[in-house]
């Protein structure tokens, strides 16, 4: 287990420092920055102290660790593909705006 602990905490390092380098380049907010370094260090932790998740697990009413890993990652990956979903869906309307406009100038220009 040691190998796979030091190969995901450089695997973190790596992931952190391109989220400041984004962050310095300003191509990420300061809360997704805050957001991304939380999640990266949580599981930077569970990696270490697996015993963490069982802990809580058992507070929540959970059989196992694992299945609350489980279980929050499947509600973080609906959350984020939500959050893709209406930015799509606003880039959308943006865009049909844009077309809608210039089509509407060129059609004056003749």
């Amino acid at each position: 287990m040691i190998y796979l602990q030091i190969l995901v905490t450089i695997f973190i390092v790596f992931a952190l420092s391109k989220l400041f380098f984004q962050k310095q380049k300003n191509k990420i907010s300061w809360t997704a920055l805050l957001f991304w370094s939380f999640l990266w260090l949580v599981v930077l932790i569970v990696f270490w102290e697996p015993e963490i998740t069982s802990y809580l697990a058992n507070i929540l009413g959970i059989g196992r660790g694992a299945d609350l890993v489980l279980y929050l990652s499947v509600i973080l990956i609906f959350y984020l593909l939500f959050r893709i979903f209406v930015r799509l869906n606003r880039i959308e309307s943006d865009i049909t705006k844009l077309v809608r406009s210039d089509a509407l100038k060129n059609v004056r220009k003749r």
